[in-house]
């Protein structure tokens, strides 16, 4: 899969753009809407469907399971859900090895200051 052409400063891409930049239609992508829950585009207010780069990101996810790795709808389904619930699985323990990591940063830099201070002195 080689990398998208993203702008970094463009938040949005409407469905045309992200059908330009994935090489794919604009229905297989609204057909994919409705087969994979983790491809949600937002809706703007006239009804338009905002990509996000994330979205975009899943759309390639897709397309190279589908067409390159020979998953079919249900089984690429099944994998995205698997790796959903993995990353769901894991952040809690993620999350609380960075809090304790945190907290010797913090531990480390007010010893440190404490010493420079008594120095100063």
């Amino acid at each position: 899969m080689k990398p998208l052409a993203l702008k970094p400063d463009k938040l949005f891409y409407k469905i045309s753009e992200v059908s330009k930049l994935t090489g794919l239609e604009s229905y297989v992508l609204r057909y994919w809407e409705t087969e994979f829950p983790v491809l949600r585009p937002k809706k703007n207010r006239g009804g338009q469907r905002t990509y996000e780069p994330r979205d975009i990101e899943m759309v390639m996810q897709i397309k190279t399971m589908l067409y390159e790795e020979g998953f079919t709808i249900a089984g690429a389904r099944k994998q995205l859900s698997r790796r959903a619930a993995k990353y769901e699985r894991d952040l809690p323990t993620f999350l609380k090895s960075m809090k304790d990591q945190l907290q010797e940063i913090i531990k480390i830099i007010q010893t440190s200051e404490h010493k420079g201070k008594s120095v100063r002195q």
